[in-house]
């Protein structure tokens, strides 16, 4: 759903309009955005870099790139286009490193990433790869978004058998107060939450420290079997596991995105920052999904600030580096999983419906949900993509069968 009176009501409204569409709910959306990001796709770049042998200073420029890069992309992004445009870095990307990193040096690693990040640029700037994702019926984006939801929502449940005491004040917090206040419902849960963890001694933040990133420059190096073994590989998976599930988030919340300014955007500012060890950023999904959902905000129109703040812890964290993600790693996994999990709940039943309103798509969209929702992996490239290959070709054989 984009503004009710189009692209030049956008261009004409004023910067104070932003405040006037803040609200506390988005503000806890974009937290909870990056708390979700730091807590899980994060351990994949420290564990790449530890396998990489890269020194702590070639580490804390990797973690203040890709940090700094999404904050940005995330707040200009959502203010440019006022929709909730949350960007992150490439996940499975970074997945791909840990095995890859230490086979070439760092210089011709760094040339991969550049590489790699001006053919996403070029791709996304011709607006092909979204013409593609725009043919794909709405029912199959639904249920693979639904698909990916799925496990939050299931781990939200499963904490209780691991750590009850966090998880459930997490769920009952959140059912109480959304009983009197659907906006605040995720915030109380998340503060109960920490509160529940701190009595239970499962806080460990005495790592946290305050000490200023400083970002490394490394001038790339561009060898062929770094390009072969590391770009074209990060160019697939970037596209197919992260871009295409998060313009179907995008499109799934109602909004219409612009899929050459945000791909053509994200992969500008990567080639921009893979001197200092950004290896890919992307739109995202799961987060975005957090942010794009009436947990966010009840009017979709005033959403896009969940994006911004989004994008200033982004900042925050990326300015301090390294030395603040204890403070993200020092939370409770049960905690994390639980607050994800409620957090999700409005996007994954929009999912679900959508997934299932229409019968003609109906078969084809609960394959896609049943393979994104397995985790299927091949070639590297995750479950959501090829969610949507398998309920594509179901659609286009159901398809030929009913004309015949």
């Amino acid at each position: 759903m984009t503004d009710a009176s189009g692209s030049t009501a956008v261009e004409t409204r004023q910067p104070a309009g932003f405040f006037r569409d803040s609200s506390i709910s988005a503000v806890v959306a974009g937290l909870i955005a990056v708390v979700v990001s730091y807590s899980g796709p994060m351990v994949v770049i420290l564990t790449a870099a530890a396998t990489g042998r890269l020194t702590d200073s070639q580490t804390t420029s990797w973690v203040w790139a890709v940090s700094l890069g999404s904050g940005l992309t995330c707040a200009l992004l959502s203010l440019w286009t006022r929709q909730p445009i949350i960007t992150a870095w490439s996940t499975p990307g970074a997945a791909l490193l840990v095995t890859s990193l230490g086979q070439f040096t760092y210089a011709q690693v760094v040339g991969a990433y550049m590489v790699s990040a001006v053919a996403i640029t070029l791709v996304g700037l011709t607006g092909v790869f979204g013409k593609l994702m725009s043919r794909v019926p709405g029912p199959i984006v639904s249920a693979m978004l639904a698909g990916i939801l799925f496990t939050f929502g299931v781990d939200a449940f499963k904490a209780l058998g691991v750590s009850p005491l966090v998880p459930a004040v997490v769920l009952v917090t959140y059912l109480v107060v959304k009983r009197f206040s659907a906006r605040y419902a995720v915030l109380c849960a998340l503060i109960t939450g920490v509160i529940a963890a701190a009595v239970g001694g499962d806080l460990h933040l005495s790592a946290v420290r305050f000490d200023l990133a400083r970002p490394e420059w490394t001038t790339p190096s561009f060898g062929l079997a770094a390009i072969i073994g590391i770009a074209v590989p990060m160019f697939m998976v970037t596209m197919a596991s992260q871009n295409a599930p998060g313009l179907a988030v995008l499109r799934g919340a109602g909004y219409e995105p612009d899929d050459r300014k945000l791909i053509g955007t994200t992969g500008a500012v990567s080639v921009l920052l893979a001197p200092f060890g950004s290896h890919a950023l992307n739109l995202a999904a799961i987060t975005a999904a957090i942010c794009t959902g009436p947990e966010s905000h009840p009017d979709p129109r005033r959403r896009y600030p969940a994006g911004v703040f989004c994008g200033v812890f982004y900042i925050v964290v990326g300015l301090f580096g390294a030395t603040l993600l204890a403070l993200f790693t020092g939370l409770p996994k049960e905690l994390v999983a639980a607050i994800a999990g409620i957090a999700l709940l409005g996007a994954l039943m929009g999912g679900l419906k959508g997934a299932m309103d229409d019968d003609k798509h109906r078969e084809a969209a609960l394959i896609t949900f049943l393979v994104t929702a397995s985790g299927l992996t091949i070639a590297g490239i995750g479950s959501a993509f090829w969610g949507l290959v398998f309920g594509v070709a179901a659609h286009l054989v159901l398809a030929a069968r009913r004309k015949g």
